[in-house]
């Protein structure tokens, strides 16, 4: 029996799977009214920093220091913003690993047992609220990240190098990567991150990076996990890629640093595209690779 190839929209829509209102109004709506929205602050004049799926809101072991309004579905920080805000960052980021820590230990939640030991931004790349990166799909907090494509330049043409996960990940094993990719960490720049992922991922030194990593543009998308991410399916995980491109000298080879990358391919871009169309690759990789080819400069 042939197996049906994915289109660039199947691609996008593999990712990006949040309704949009100007596609379905009346599914956006219905998905929209049944989250939870999570507020950084008790003042109900700010955004929502996330959104949390009722049976989550239900299984967190909030205490008293948190507002948990289930007719209103609204899960706010008990706490009144001093004088200066880095006090009340600093609380609110207590506050949060106390409550995700004794989920943890409660083991209230699968997706914890995979605790990264890494902070992530609660509201933004310049945020002063962080939380621990396991539990963003908890709370539906966007996080960021950086993809590199690395490619080489010569007579046969343009060619990527293209790593393979590590098939004992608790994410997307066994799948296929971008260059290099990783999460944006609290405290992090886009370049910064690059330059630690670059190094760990592929072992490019810092000034590789610095000097010949062009900043290509973002790309934004609003993902709902599934049995590939690990943990519990259904998570949301709205996220924002900085994407970067490289041009290697032909004498210049990435080599795994890390447990994290098996090996590394050079391969051409028809290969690329024949991966992308079998669903060979992590999707969001996937969505940055596909984005490469539609948009430019492949």
């Amino acid at each position: 029996m042939a197996v049906r190839l994915k289109t660039n929209l199947d691609i996008v829509n593999d990712c990006d799977r949040f309704p949009y209102y100007e596609n379905d109004p009346s599914r956006y709506k219905s998905t929209l009214s049944s989250l939870y929205l999570f507020y950084h602050a008790e003042d109900e004049a700010v955004n929502p920093s996330g959104y949390m799926l009722d049976w989550v809101v239900k299984q967190m072991p909030w205490n008293e220091k948190w507002i948990v309004d289930h007719e209103k579905k609204t899960v706010r920080p008990r706490l009144k913003n001093p004088v200066t805000g880095a006090i009340y960052a600093q609380s609110l980021t207590r506050l949060i690993e106390e409550t995700v820590l004794l989920a943890k230990e409660k083991e209230s939640f699968k997706v914890l047992k995979g605790w990264r030991n890494e902070l992530y931004p609660v509201t933004g790349l310049s945020s002063e609220i962080s939380m621990e990166r396991a539990a963003s799909a908890l709370f539906g907090i966007n996080s960021y990240g950086v993809h590199l494509t690395a490619y080489t330049q010569g007579e046969d043409g343009m060619k990527i190098w293209v790593p393979r996960r590590q098939a004992h990940k608790s994410t997307y094993g066994d799948m296929l990567d971008n260059t290099v990719a990783g999460g944006i960490g609290f405290g992090e720049t886009a370049i910064d991150s690059l330059v630690r992922e670059a190094e760990e991922e592929a072992s490019f030194p810092e000034d590789l990076i610095r000097k010949h990593a062009k900043l290509c543009g973002t790309v934004s998308y609003f993902m709902i996990r599934d049995e590939r991410a690990g943990g519990e399916m259904g998570l949301l995980q709205p996220e924002c890629q900085f994407v970067y491109d490289l041009q290697l000298d032909p004498d210049v080879i990435p080599k795994p640093n890390d447990d994290e990358v098996e090996d590394f391919q050079l391969w051409s871009i028809e290969k690329v595209q024949t991966a992308l169309a079998e669903d060979q690759f992590k999707p969001n990789c996937a969505l940055v690779r596909d984005d490469g080819f539609v948009c430019g400069p492949y």
